[in-house]
């Protein structure tokens, strides 16, 4: 079993998820249920399998329904009441003190299985090989160190989706970026990933693969429902 670490958990989770609508007028997109609990509730029990105990989630939208979730994981909610408003970014920034030795986790994707490691030695970003339109691509060297992140419309290599984990050194550095960030005004169109991307050649980030359906970004009812039948029936082979 293993023993209790010192790091931290932090999943965002404050967006409207307006592409899932009507299902997201009255539920917060993370707090769907594919298969037989919430995308969010496996995200937490992943954590907790490797020993991270602190989790600090950030909601917005429907804060209210998060509510939950603190009495059952004992996790720690804060709320950006400026959701409708900024990107990611802000809500990083509500929650940047814990960001060092810190697993970051978009609340909306969901993960198929349990790719989280204790004790990572470095910075992490876990990455899929997909064919992609509109995504940020990865560009790393033999070692799998990153050098540089790219906005492209469309290819075929490793992307982020939506998991990382930061060091000690790099998630003071960069918590300080988004601080310096929110501080200048000039943070209306950034997402949280910006910051690593105009930052990395002064961190120590590397690729970590992981399979193409190990998760899920969920887009449209059709994704939805797509995941849905893909999980019923995992379920059904293994029993």
């Amino acid at each position: 079993m293993l023993g209790e670490l010192a790091m931290n958990g932090i999943i965002l989770a404050a967006g409207m998820g307006t592409r899932l609508r009507p299902i997201t007028l009255t539920t917060p997109k993370s707090l769907i249920k594919v298969g037989d609990k919430p995308i969010i509730e496996r995200q937490i029990e992943f954590l907790h399998e490797i020993g991270v105990k602190d989790i600090y989630i950030v909601t917005g939208y429907l804060n209210e329904c998060f509510q939950y979730l603190k009495g059952k994981y004992g996790v720690h909610l804060v709320n950006n009441d400026k959701y409708d408003i900024y990107n990611n970014i802000y809500s990083m920034y509500l929650v940047k003190e814990h960001l060092p030795d810190s697993y970051v986790i978009d609340a909306d994707n969901y993960l198929t299985r349990n790719f989280l490691i204790p004790n990572p030695t470095t910075s992490l970003y876990f990455s899929a090989k997909k064919e992609y339109k509109n995504e940020w691509e990865i560009k790393y060297d033999l070692d799998h160190h990153i050098y540089d992140i790219q906005e492209k419309e469309a290819g075929n290599d490793f992307i982020l989706c939506g998991v990382s984990y930061w060091s000690k050194e790099d998630g003071k550095f960069l918590a300080e970026k988004v601080d310096e960030a929110i501080q200048n005004g000039d943070f209306h169109t950034l997402y949280w990933d910006n910051i690593v991307k105009d930052n990395i050649s002064n961190i120590n980030v590397k690729l970590f693969p992981i399979e193409e359906y190990d998760t899920f970004e969920i887009d449209s009812i059709n994704d939805l429902n797509k995941l849905r039948r893909e999980v019923e029936a995992r379920s059904s082979k293994i029993y």
